[in-house]
């Protein structure tokens, strides 16, 4: 047999299958005990929706991999199924049953990768009577600078926060002004300036900035937020317009006119603008009986979509989300007395291979045993 046939082989071995499936049942209790230090998402990135898992060398800032990642194996299970199907399994209506399972899980396998890489989870605040047409992350932040100079519509343009720890220059071809980013803080805490309290000048020299206290803290673990900050210098030429405090924390958006246009400069979380807007209506939200626990709570929304003439009103609660502009809107939580709705909104493209997978596995198990216990040709 040729290198090529028994590369083919091994890649097609239950032994390299069932490797690969002790693997991830490790990886998944490494996850599971690790969401305590990383949280949920944090767990999932590290162990999971990965290609290595990195171990950090204590003492110093060196990070080596000590294991394969779920991308990785996933990645060789997904080979060897394939191999298997076509290398172990004949070509025969016997075995039907056999290769719609196989299909099945194949199509498992690249339902779960296509998710890992499309899937988005975002948010959408909602404050009863009144409407939104955008999304954000809990995750992830962005740099927005705005032109406000238009008063039908703000035209905005956002960059990665890793924009802003680079502590460069940020330039646009439509801006009148660049940023040069003084200072970053991966996480910071912001406390008001006290009349009279002393301590170091804020680099903040215009907005809120230097009436407020910026303090570094540590990077967040388990499930809590980075709130980073950022002073940034806005300059024209040679002129400078001065040093705003820009923070995830901070409220207002900071505020700049230049050549008689108002430009406005924000650190917040990743936006993403929908065709659509929806308006709340009326949140409602019941309790177990002699208790404060949720039994049942639902937002009565109004969507309007101009381009597609739709206009009407949809219950979303627990279980009943509402499936809009292929997105799934689902009803998440609740603050502010009972005044504010909150909706996780997920965009997944591939949501319906897992259903497929299912679909064909059941299928072919069924087809297979159907066949096996079929009576035979010629028996008595």
């Amino acid at each position: 047999m040729s290198r090529a046939g028994r590369a083919l082989r091994a890649l097609a071995s239950l032994e390299l299958a069932l490797a690969s499936l002790s693997a991830l049942m490790l990886l998944v209790v490494l996850c599971t005990l690790a969401q305590a230090k990383l949280g949920l998402w944090g767990a999932v990135d590290a162990y999971i929706r990965s290609i290595l898992v990195w171990a950090d060398i204590p003492g110093t800032r060196v990070s080596l991999p000590v294991f394969p990642g779920g991308g990785l194996v996933g990645l060789v299970l997904l080979v060897n199924l394939t191999a298997a199907q076509f290398l172990r399994l004949e070509w025969s209506r016997r075995k039907a049953g056999l290769w719609f399972v196989h299909l099945g899980l194949v199509l498992l396998f690249v339902g779960e990768f296509a998710t890992g890489f499309l899937q988005q989870d975002m948010n959408m605040v909602l404050q009863e009577g009144a409407s939104s047409n955008f999304l954000e992350s809990s995750r992830e932040v962005e740099l927005a600078v705005i032109d406000a100079g238009d008063p039908g519509f703000d035209e905005i343009y956002s960059m990665p926060e890793r924009a802003a720890a680079r502590e460069g220059r940020l330039e646009h071809e439509r801006w009148p002004f660049s940023l040069v980013v003084k200072r970053y803080f991966p996480n910071a805490a912001l406390e008001s300036r006290q009349p009279g309290e002393s301590g170091p000048a804020s680099i903040a020299t215009v907005g809120v900035g230097p009436q407020v206290v910026v303090i570094e803290r540590p990077r967040a673990r388990g499930d809590e937020r980075d709130q980073p900050a950022v002073f940034v210098e806005a300059l024209s030429g040679d002129r400078s317009y001065g040093t705003w405090l820009l923070s995830t924390q901070l409220g207002a958006e900071q505020g700049i006119t230049l050549a008689g246009r108002e430009w406005r400069l924000a650190l917040r979380h990743k936006r993403r603008y929908l065709p659509f807007s929806v308006t709340l209506k009326k949140f409602r939200r019941e309790l177990h009986p002699g208790t404060e626990i949720p039994r049942h709570f639902s937002s009565l929304v109004r969507l309007q979509d101009p381009e597609r003439k739709e206009d009407r009103e949809v219950l979303i609660s627990m279980n009943q989300p509402l499936r809009y502009g292929g997105q799934a809107f689902y009803q998440a939580g609740f603050d502010q007395n009972d005044t504010v709705s909150i909706l996780q909104v997920v965009r997944n493209p591939s949501w319906l291979l897992p259903y497929l997978s299912c679909l064909l596995v059941g299928l072919g198990l069924l087809v297979h045993f159907l066949q096996r216990f079929a009576p035979k040709r010629g028996a008595a």
